[in-house]
């Protein structure tokens, strides 16, 4: 026979058996530095991840409440009238008003002013003066007429500018003290005016 094909197993070559095989290497166990650097790691990678989720889930303190206004807490009112103290200029007359700081921090009242350019004004306690929640405080204003011809006939709305400080903000507040207060104001101005 000439060129036949061969249809049995197929031989194997060299080399092909395992016996026969070269002998593979075997990796070395890793250096006790190496393990251990990779212990580290994982437990730095571990903990992070706990960490991370830790922060993620866990409540939040709500931040705390902001400090109100000061005009937001303070309210004056009027008491009556007082008596004028002694040295004061001709044609002057005086008053009682109460401030109350509702709730916050302490306030403090660096000025009070009127709205008549024929007015001035000074107060007692003087100004600035501080006064906290719970503990009203009373301040006797006394008003000095320079001018009559510039003061109102009839006071109908009169109002105290006050100028609040606390710890959050400045702000100056117009206060309307209400008919008590104006029927005071235009009869005390009257009387100042009257030999005028």
């Amino acid at each position: 026979m000439s060129g036949a094909s061969g249809i049995g197993p197929v031989e194997p070559g060299d080399g092909t058996h395992a016996r026969d095989a070269p002998e593979a290497a075997v990796p070395a166990p890793p250096h006790p530095a190496r393990r251990r650097a990779a212990l580290l790691l994982g437990t730095a990678a571990v903990l992070l991840a706990g960490g991370g989720y830790l922060v993620a889930t866990h409540p939040h303190r709500p931040p705390p409440p902001e400090v109100p206004y000061p005009a937001q807490t303070v309210a004056f009112s009027f008491v009556g009238g007082r008596s004028t103290p002694p040295g004061a200029p001709p044609r002057s007359f005086s008053f009682a008003v109460r401030m109350t700081v509702m709730d916050g921090p302490p306030v403090t009242v660096p000025r009070i002013t009127q709205p008549y350019a024929g007015l001035t004004l000074t107060e007692a306690p003087p100004a600035p003066f501080r006064t906290k929640a719970g503990s009203p405080r009373e301040i006797t204003i006394t008003m000095h007429v320079t001018d009559c011809g510039t003061v109102p006939k009839d006071a109908g709305l009169p109002f105290l500018d006050v100028t609040l400080r606390n710890t959050r903000a400045i702000q100056v507040q117009s206060f309307i003290l209400g008919s008590r207060y104006a029927q005071h104001l235009s009869h005390a101005l009257k009387v100042a005016c009257s030999n005028s």
